[in-house]
């Protein structure tokens, strides 16, 4: 059994991540920032959930020492949280409160939490970090074509966080993995009810990746979809 954090667990694939790792027989801890949310998920899902805004940086970092002080290291960590920017949110045309809400959310927090959490978990050397990102933060194909400018670059931010740490941390030599996923339009408050997979299909590649037997030399700190390496 593992101790595993998913964040943005009380809908969509963060729910069906935690769901799966409950089914697993992992303890799992849900993060949101809905208590309403939160109180039904927890009572579905039969977990406990704490509190957090992913848009306030020091609640992020607050939080994270909290949930390490009253948990202990986990060895999943699942981040599932995430925003859409403004449709018209072009480069030229985003103000700075909608381009600080989008990267707080989708990238300045999810340094904060690989920052305090997955630090403790590197040192740890057991544990399994992974980031939903997306097809549109690729600096190649469609993630460089422009339009909602502060999402796609907050997910070419996520992309370049993840390379840049499993560098840093030996590649899966040290017993700590990091990778993102993309999972693709899935039908979420996000992706709406008409998207093509269901949210369980969107939150597959991160629950294998979670929970997958890693043998040194196997292939980490990369974009994901359908369990397969997509180039960034």
């Amino acid at each position: 059994m593992a101790l595993a954090f998913v964040t943005g667990a009380s809908r969509g694939l963060g729910y069906e991540v935690a769901k799966a790792l409950k089914a697993r027989g992992d303890e799992v801890i849900g993060i949101s920032k809905d208590p309403e949310r939160a109180k039904k998920a927890g009572s579905e899902l039969a977990i406990a959930f704490e509190s957090m805004d992913c848009q306030q940086i020091p609640q992020v970092r607050s939080v994270s020492a909290e949930l390490l002080a009253k948990y202990g290291t986990p060895e999943i960590m699942v981040l599932a949280h995430g925003v859409m920017s403004e449709k018209m949110a072009k480069t030229l045309r985003t103000n700075d409160a909608e381009w600080s809400r989008v990267l707080d959310i989708n990238l300045n927090s999810v340094f904060t939490l690989v920052n305090s959490i997955g630090a403790a978990m590197a040192e740890a050397r057991d544990g399994r970090v992974i980031v939903f990102s997306a097809c549109l933060g690729r600096m190649s194909g469609p993630g460089n074509a422009g339009g909602v400018a502060p999402y796609r670059i907050s997910k070419a931010g996520v992309n370049a966080l993840v390379r840049n740490l499993a560098h840093e941390t030996g590649h899966g030599a040290r017993g700590f993995l990091v990778d993102a996923i993309c999972p693709n339009h899935s039908r979420t408050d996000m992706g709406g009810p008409d998207a093509p997979r269901s949210a369980a299909e969107g939150a597959a590649t991160a629950i294998w990746l979670a929970t997958r037997q890693f043998i040194p030399g196997d292939k980490t700190g990369l974009l994901w979809e359908d369990q397969e390496v997509v180039p960034w």
